[in-house]
């Protein structure tokens, strides 16, 4: 699936991943391949991408904490994530 994560700044990363996790109001969640769709708010935490390879620019590297070759996470205050159509877009401030 499509991950896109957009700050007020600039698009963070865009890419295909295995899954991803993020901090929705009532708790963490997941979503793999195929998800139904979903909108939601989130709240403070870490939005968790797995991805076989993983790319994320230069200017954005910083932002991003990496737990292995596969796994980053990106910190976040607040936000909304829209899946659909197996692209999962992430809203993210």
């Amino acid at each position: 699936m499509i991950l896109e994560i957009v700050s007020p700044e600039a698009t963070l990363f865009k890419g295909e991943v295995t899954s991803v996790a993020v901090p929705g109001v009532n708790g963490e969640f997941q979503m793999l391949n195929n998800h139904a769709p979903i909108v939601s708010l989130l709240t403070k935490g870490n939005v968790k991408i797995n991805a076989q390879n993983i790319a994320i620019e230069k200017e954005f590297v910083s932002k991003f904490n990496k737990v292995n070759e596969q796994t980053f996470w990106l910190p976040i205050n607040s936000g909304t994530i829209e899946m659909k159509d197996n692209k999962v877009i992430v809203l993210a401030d």
